[in-house]
């Protein structure tokens, strides 16, 4: 517990929170209308007013949709784009050193867009929930809209840093020295595989699913970007 903090901790109990209020969930959905869903119901219902207190006494929540959102969005983006674009650019040029600056040109671009786009995104979002609220104020009327307590710069600065992290991880392998996609689609399906787990842990997700659905998605995007550079290879004469 000291190697990783209060803070690990806590996303672990809450994680495991999760998890069980799922399996509860699921087994109530199962035995609707009989006696046992009846006592599941009340277990239900006494952890979900009371789960607050049970993980994070004296604390506030460490597992926030919008953070899981916002990493996720970027480490996929990131790993599956650039993942692309170095399959695409081996099957248009096959050389290291083009597809080397290629793909880190495009994961810089990338990484911009993607901090640009979330921040304008959450930025007009955040202006039109505060109108609205303004205006229930000056109508002297409740207002039933929640004023937005997401940062846009921040979750901009998350989306952009953590697409570069995913961006890094099927460039390396090229870095060192790989002349082909094959290294760089291991190194990110392995990625794929440890952050897909991580997440689904932390957010309750299906965990086989979410890395099944993740690895079809990656293998879909290497075999149509190569094509698509073989096809333009060929196309186009491109010749080094």
């Amino acid at each position: 517990m000291q190697l990783f903090g209060s803070t690990a901790v806590h996303l672990v109990l809450e994680a495991i929170e999760v998890h069980g209020i799922r399996k509860y969930l699921a087994l109530w959905r199962e035995y609707q209308g009989q006696p046992l869903g009846e006592a599941l119901q009340g277990i239900l219902m006494d952890e979900f007013k009371h789960e607050d207190l049970l993980v994070t006494a004296l604390t506030e929540r460490k597992i926030n949709a919008e953070k899981i959102r916002n990493v996720f969005l970027g480490l996929n983006d990131g790993l599956v784009e650039i993942l692309g674009a170095v399959s695409g650019f081996f099957g248009a040029f096959g050389e290291a050193t083009m597809v080397l600056v290629a793909a880190l040109t495009t994961a810089v671009a990338g990484a911009l867009s993607m901090a640009a786009g979330t921040f304008l995104a959450l930025s007009s979002e955040k202006e039109v929930k505060t109108t609205e609220i303004a205006k229930k104020i000056f109508l002297g009327e409740a207002s039933d809209v929640a004023p937005m307590e997401e940062s846009p710069i921040r979750s901009a600065l998350v989306v952009g840093a953590a697409y570069i992290a995913g961006a890094i991880v099927p460039v390396l392998p090229v870095l060192f020295g790989a002349t082909n996609a094959l290294f760089s689609l291991i190194t990110a399906g392995l990625m794929v595989v440890f952050v897909s787990t991580i997440l689904s842990f932390l957010s309750g997700m299906d965990m086989m699913r979410r890395i099944v659905l993740n690895l079809i998605i990656l293998a879909i995007a290497v075999g149509v970007t190569y094509a698509i550079g073989v096809f333009a290879k060929t196309l186009w004469g491109i010749a080094l």
